[in-house]
């Protein structure tokens, strides 16, 4: 009996697609640690549409203590509304699985379209990763530009990014504009920490460090330093500096993100991230090193209808192919810049 094979239907292909999305996406969470901390505090947001994100930040006092000595003190009510909105666009993006009626005729088994697709899948979510990264740590993706970034100095490629969290001027002097609020006009918690290590970490590494935990958790109004960022240099003078007083933590055990090492600091882990180390803009050789982050100041917002959304596979018209597309908006908030620092000039 001559057995007929039906090429795999778009519908069967498109379902598959969502069920393997789902695991993709956790992986997605795991492999990148910033997304992978944030989500662990809860603070993922997951809304239902909007032109723009609006994330809810506190800057000063409310109000002021009235000490009650005889009890007849008259309560100071001078108040203020405390409560300022950061607003940001979103960024959206969207990226193609694509299969060839070709790819379909040549492998006809009861699987392999499947894994085709199911590798399709992973390589483009591995691509939606590196740029995310790439824009969040360094502001160098030339794709996903409206992704708010840490980075508000730029490179030698990228101009200095004025929106960017994080500058090397010294507290109280940085004047970007974070979602509409200026870090001049919130001096004391609208400005991230910095600590110089001069180029010298065998001198200054530790010590530069140890300030930095100091000051942020100074200034921090909830959580504490829980992930630092470290490029390939800054890490492995560290864990130099550690000689045998080092500890490592596997990551999967301890945090379940993909068997990754991470190395210890003040109970923080620490992570290697490539698109540090790099020179910024302007001409004065400073180099940013590490990120330390209290990760319960951030958000990572999501549209629900557009959260790593995989559309319906489609013949495309002219081509003897079909496509879905892999559809994102989202966008990076944060709640205070006091109680985050960077490390500069670590890379020797």
């Amino acid at each position: 009996m001559e057995i007929i094979i039906i090429p795999i239907q778009a519908d069967i292909l498109s379902s598959t697609l969502r069920i393997l999305r789902d695991r993709e996406v956790d992986q997605t969470f795991r492999t990148i640690p910033l997304l992978d901390a944030v989500k662990a505090k809860g603070n993922v947001e997951i809304i239902d549409g909007g032109q723009k994100v609006d994330h809810p930040v506190i800057l000063s006092e409310h109000s002021n203590i009235t000490q009650l000595s005889s009890g007849y003190e008259s309560i100071n009510l001078a108040v203020k509304d405390v409560l300022q909105v950061a607003s940001y666009n979103w960024c959206d993006f969207v990226a193609p699985i694509v299969l060839t009626q070709k790819e379909e005729l040549s492998n006809k088994g009861e699987r392999a379209i499947i894994r085709i697709a199911e590798a399709r899948l992973k390589s483009v979510m591995g691509m939606l990763q590196r740029e995310w990264c790439k824009q969040t740590v360094a502001g160098t993706s030339s794709i996903l530009t409206e992704l708010n970034t840490f980075n508000g100095e730029g490179t030698t490629a990228v101009s200095a990014n004025t929106n960017g969290f994080f500058e090397v001027d010294a507290f109280g002097s940085q004047t970007n504009s974070i979602g509409g609020l200026s870090k001049l006009t919130y001096k004391q918690t609208w400005q991230n920490q910095v600590a110089n290590v001069s180029g010298n970490f065998a001198s200054n590494g530790l010590k530069k460090m140890s300030n930095l935990m100091i000051n942020t958790q100074t200034y921090s109004p909830e959580g504490e330093i829980d992930l630092i960022l470290a490029s390939p240099i800054s890490y492995e003078l560290y864990r130099n500096e550690l000689t045998q007083k080092e500890r490592y933590a596997s990551v999967e055990q301890m945090k379940a993100t993909s068997g990754k090492l991470g190395l210890l600091y003040n109970g923080a882990m620490m992570y290697i991230e490539p698109n540090l180390g790099f020179e910024i803009a302007g001409g004065s050789g400073d180099k940013i090193s590490m990120y330390f982050l209290n990760t319960k100041m951030f958000n990572v917002y999501f549209d629900k209808d557009a959260n790593f959304e995989v559309s319906d596979m489609e013949r495309i018209s002219g081509y003897a192919a079909m496509t879905a597309n892999v559809l994102v908006r989202t966008q990076l908030a944060i709640s205070h810049l006091a109680s985050q620092g960077i490390l500069i000039n670590a890379e020797a």
